[in-house]
C-alpha cells in the first residue's frame, strides 16, 4: 500500500486560456477515490470530509476507511475484528474515531457517584500492534471473557499476551535501550462488542524506558490516565509494559512479555470488576483529544499528583497519630488524678 500523506489536503486552482477556473471538485469522483484519497491519513481525510457535503460524500466510504484502519492497526484485518467493526454505527470510520484519539482525563464528563455505573462488559476484545519505526514486529487479537461472579470479580486485573516461556525473536537490532524507546510504538485497543465502542488505552510513545536491576531485561512502559470510580482515587493509570531482552552478539531484540494492568493512585492493582467499569465509562463518557507530543508531559503531571497525594496522606496520618498520643496522655493524666 502506498504511504499515506500526513500533510493538510489543499485545493488548487488553474486558469485556462479563457479565464475559467478549474477546481479539484471538477475532478471525477472515481479519480479522487482511487488515486488521491487513499494517499491521505485518517486525520487529513476527516478534515477533508468536513469542508463540504461533496467531499463528505466521497470520503466516507467503508472500503476507504477499512484500508486506513488496517494500515494504522494491522490487527484490525483479523476476521474477528472486521466483523466487530462492521457493526459499529459508521463502520471503520466510527472505529477510527474511537481508537485514534487520546483520552483526556481532565476533560472527562464527571461520574455521578450517586447513581449506579454502567454494568461492566461481559466480553472485551484486545487488538494490539507493536511497531519498530515503520516495521510491524508484533500483532495479536485476544479475547477476554469477563463474566463477573463471586471470587473472580476481586481478582487483580491483568492481561498477559505471551505465555511465560514464550519468546519472540524480532528483526530489530539496537545498540542501547534509548534507541529502543525512541523507535518502539505500541497500540492497545479495547473493544466492547456489545456497546460497539472502542478505546485505545496506550500512549503511542513510551513514557519510561529502564533496565531491570535483576534480570537485565529492558522494560518499555506505556500508559494512559483515566478517570477513577470514586473521589478517593479520582484518577487511575492503565499501563502496558513491554519486556525485551537483547542478544549479546548482534544485538537482536526478543519480546519476552507484554502485560497490561490498571492501578489506582496508591499504586494498588485494581480488580477485574472495577477495571472493566472504568473501561466502560471511558468508552461512553470519555472525551478524546488529538494525539500529540505531550504524552510524557501528562505522565509527569500524573506522577506529581501522586506525589502530592502521598504527602497529604502522610500529613493526615501524622495528625491522627498526634491526636492519639494527646488523647492517651489526657487519659493517663485523668486516671492519675482520679486515683491519686
Amino acid at each position: 500500500m502506498a504511504p499515506r500523506s500526513t500533510s493538510a489536503f489543499t485545493t488548487s486552482t488553474d486558469y485556462n486560456g479563457g479565464g475559467a477556473a478549474t477546481t479539484i471538485s471538477t475532478i471525477h469522483p472515481d479519480v479522487l477515490q482511487t488515486h488521491i484519497l487513499p494517499l491521505l491519513d485518517g486525520l487529513t481525510l476527516t478534515s477533508l470530509s468536513s469542508t463540504s457535503s461533496y467531499f463528505h460524500s466521497i470520503s466516507t466510504s467503508e472500503p476507504l476507511w477499512s484500508d486506513i484502519c488496517i494500515s494504522t492497526w494491522p490487527s484490525t484485518n483479523h476476521p474477528c475484528i472486521r466483523n466487530l467493526i462492521a457493526a459499529f454505527p459508521a463502520g471503520h470510520r466510527s472505529f477510527f474515531s474511537d481508537s485514534f484519539s487520546l483520552l483526556s482525563p481532565h476533560l472527562l464528563d464527571p461520574i455521578d457517584h450517586n447513581h449506579p455505573s454502567s454494568p461492566p462488559p461481559s466480553e472485551i476484545i484486545s487488538a494490539i500492534d507493536i511497531h519498530y519505526q515503520d516495521q510491524l514486529i508484533f500483532s495479536k487479537v485476544q479475547e477476554s471473557h469477563t463474566t463477573i461472579s463471586g471470587r473472580f470479580e476481586n481478582r487483580p486485573f491483568k492481561v498477559d499476551l505471551l505465555d511465560p516461556k514464550e519468546n519472540i525473536l524480532t528483526p530489530v537490532r539496537i545498540n542501547s535501550q534509548t534507541e529502543l524507546g525512541e523507535n518502539l510504538r505500541l497500540s492497545w485497543i479495547i473493544i466492547d462488542p456489545k456497546r460497539k465502542r472502542a478505546v485505545n488505552i496506550s500512549s503511542l510513545r513510551p513514557v519510561r524506558v529502564y533496565r531491570h536491576w535483576s534480570t537485565g531485561d529492558i522494560r518499555v512502559k506505556y500508559e494512559t490516565t483515566m478517570a477513577g470510580l470514586s473521589s478517593e482515587s479520582p484518577l487511575v493509570e492503565c499501563k502496558v509494559v513491554v519486556t525485551c531482552s537483547q542478544e549479546e552478539e548482534g544485538g537482536k531484540v526478543h519480546l519476552r512479555k507484554v502485560c497490561m494492568q490498571v492501578e489506582d493512585m496508591d499504586e494498588k492493582c485494581m480488580n477485574w470488576k472495577d477495571s472493566l467499569e472504568i473501561f466502560a465509562s471511558a468508552m461512553e463518557r470519555g472525551k478524546r483529544k488529538k494525539r500529540g507530543d505531550d504524552e510524557k508531559e501528562r505522565y509527569e503531571e500524573y506522577l506529581e499528583e501522586k506525589r502530592q497525594r502521598r504527602e497529604r496522606n502522610m500529613k493526615r496520618e501524622k495528625r491522627m497519630k498526634m491526636a492519639c498520643f494527646v488523647g492517651l496522655g489526657m487519659c493517663i493524666s485523668a486516671s492519675w488524678w482520679l486515683f491519686a
